[in-house]
């Protein structure tokens, strides 16, 4: 089964247009080289497809040699680089090609932001569009099914996430195997062969205490002395962990009311599934303690990656105060704030008073499974 992934139709156009260098980032194994494939399968030009894994191209790749670049690429129309953070100084190279051979179109995909963002973003400045792939969303699956459906498919996504092969594998086993591979075989591999890791028992545990802790404000100081590490070796980790797309951070919200809490962000997982596997725990909503985490983290994931893909540029935030009154979720708008309390089964909440009193203006909305649909896609 293919997805219709919702970055395609923008992706396949400026490739058509062919002026800049498009990149996408995003997790390993949510579907950048499927997505990259069957669109240069539909575009019929002449294309070099490279896994930049295999190291006859490495040499080539990061030569900062204008007529070896035009070597290799020969008389392709269209250059697509897999695997791109492998090449050392890539983005030098991009620029190499994108300024002496302006014919030529090009597809660049990788899996770690913080090692390839860095090499691309500065030489290309100007040059390049930049998309990222998300495991698949609410807003994707809506294109082919049914409102109905999916809310039959709801308890799924919270449990075991929605990596690609996770959400079209049958039977709960089958998905958990694929899930632990998944853990297992790819979540940390950038992290590990890229940053100078030494013990990587201790970045395992530090992300399955995040995964106790989500809808939670945390605390690196006690994360630190849980590990017995350093407070900047922790932050050094999580930046990793955020940067490879296996978690993302949310600030807490402040006008500098004196009482708002704002110096430790809340942490949640790109996908639940994996969350889930690294707390071992794939039971149904009915036998789990932390559904409400579960639903909090699903809400703010989607919201995400609808907001990334309808190209919507908004900041984001919680809201809590010292006294205990908090919103799980706001967004900031043109000026406007827009503030959303998420609930799994309760149908009517008001918005607490020290929030309308602090920011009259603002909007107020309860999120729960009777209504999010609209909220995700």
């Amino acid at each position: 089964m293919r997805f219709n992934r919702q970055i395609k139709e923008q992706v396949t156009k400026d490739l058509i247009n062919g002026q800049k260098v498009v990149v996408i980032y995003g997790p390993r194994q949510v579907g950048k080289t499927t997505l990259a494939n069957t669109i240069l399968d539909e575009l019929k030009y002449k294309s070099l497809r490279i896994n930049a894994e295999q190291i006859k191209y490495q040499a080539v790749l990061s030569s900062r040699d204008a007529s070896k670049l035009k070597s290799l690429i020969g008389d392709h129309q269209l250059l697509f680089i897999d695997e791109a953070q492998y090449i050392d100084k890539i983005g030098l190279n991009l620029k190499l090609i994108h300024d002496h051979l302006p014919g030529i179109k090009v597809l660049v995909t990788g899996s770690s932001s913080f090692d390839l963002a860095s090499k691309i973003s500065e030489p290309l400045t100007g040059r390049a569009w930049t998309y990222t792939l998300f495991p698949i969303s609410y807003s994707e699956l809506a294109k082919d099914q049914t409102e109905f459906a999916l809310n039959d498919q709801l308890e799924e996504r919270l449990v075991f996430g929605s990596y690609p092969e996770v959400v079209t594998t049958k039977g709960y086993q089958a998905k958990q195997r694929l899930l632990q591979q998944i853990v297992n075989s790819y979540l940390f591999k950038d992290i590990f062969t890229f940053a100078s890791i030494r013990y990587h028992s201790t970045i395992k545990q530090l992300l399955k205490l995040i995964a106790f802790q989500i809808g939670n404000q945390v605390s690196i100081h006690e994360l630190a002395t849980q590990l017995g590490i350093g407070r900047e070796i922790v932050n050094n980790y999580l930046n990793l962990l955020q940067k490879s797309f296996v978690i993302f951070r949310l600030p807490g919200f402040s006008r500098n009311l004196r009482n708002e809490t704002t110096k430790m962000d809340k942490i949640f997982f790109y996908d639940l599934g994996v969350r889930n596997t690294m707390i071992d725990n794939y039971k149904l909503l009915d036998s789990r303690q932390d559904k409400g985490q579960l639903w909090e983290n699903f809400l703010i994931g989607e919201r995400m990656k609808r907001n990334s893909y309808a190209g919507h540029f908004c900041s984001s935030y919680f809201w809590r105060l010292h006294t205990g009154a908090e919103l799980d979720y706001i967004e900031e708008y043109n000026d406007q704030l827009y503030g959303y309390e998420f609930k799994w089964q309760k149908k009517q909440m008001k918005a607490p008073p020290s929030w309308l009193e602090a920011y009259p203006k603002s909007d107020y909305q309860l999120i729960s499974n009777q209504n999010y649909f609209e909220f995700v896609t």
